[in-house]
């Protein structure tokens, strides 16, 4: 008896494990699909997105309705591309997802004692705002890294810039540079100026606080930054041959 009894508990801990495989190897082949299809395929909604407008039901104060409006890379401005590079992250043309000189520096700082700046890279915010949920826990973190490699493996460099262009929130639930542009220049994103794209990129940290349509000094003085930066790097170092 209890050798039956054992080979029972041995039987149910290999249909569990088995199980538990089935179920992993089922998310990697979803992930991977849903990966591949929007290489190509502009993304109807983002997981920021839908997130916001759930949490418009909730909200204490009425928020604005998410604004989200693809626009496609030919055409946007190419000072735009620029400026974001230049403002969130200058080694994207040459990192596979992950900036590991800002990840040592912002951890050096933390040892330090010192406030712990971002070091997330754009491929690495694009996985966390299209596919993802908003958090801080180390799972969540796991999850992005694991989109992070996906989006480096089967996506071009352009692809991956041209999909935040479009999902970066330039003001409080405004998504994307075709909606930001619209709503605060009146002008299509392909017609947008450097001094313009420039002021955009500025408030890509915090666009709650940090305002295009009311600059701060604070936000003036990153905008200039932004421009300078973009003529140190050149026009040609957002132009990818990859796609």
């Amino acid at each position: 008896m209890w050798r039956r009894g054992h080979r029972g508990r041995r039987s149910w801990a290999r249909r569990i494990w088995s199980a538990a495989w089935k179920i992993v190897a089922s998310v990697v082949a979803l992930s991977i699909l849903a990966v591949l299809l929007f290489r190509w395929v502009p993304l109807p909604t983002t997981a920021v997105v839908l997130q916001r407008a759930a949490g418009r039901m909730w909200a204490a104060e009425p928020l604005p309705r998410p604004q989200y409006r693809w626009a496609p890379w030919s055409t946007i401005s190419p000072h735009v591309p620029l400026a974001v590079v230049a403002a969130e992250d200058q080694r994207f043309p040459q990192h596979f997802g992950f900036d590991l000189d800002s990840i040592a520096d912002a951890l050096e700082d933390g040892r330090r004692g010192r406030r712990l700046r971002g070091a997330s890279t754009i491929s690495q915010q694009v996985a966390k705002n299209v596919f993802l949920w908003q958090g801080r826990s180390v799972f969540r973190k796991a999850c992005e890294a694991y989109v992070t490699v996906l989006l480096e493996l089967l996506w071009p460099k352009q692809r991956i810039l041209e999909v935040y262009l479009n999902v970066a929130e330039f003001g409080p639930n405004l998504f994307g540079v075709g909606a930001a542009s619209e709503a605060y220049f009146d002008k299509p994103p392909a017609r947008l100026s450097p001094d313009e794209a420039a002021l955009l990129a500025a408030v890509l940290p915090n666009p709650f606080r940090l305002r295009v349509e009311r600059p701060s000094p604070y936000v003036r003085g990153r905008q200039a930054w932004i421009r300078e930066q973009m003529r140190q790097l050149g026009e040609g170092y957002v132009t990818f041959n990859d796609d």
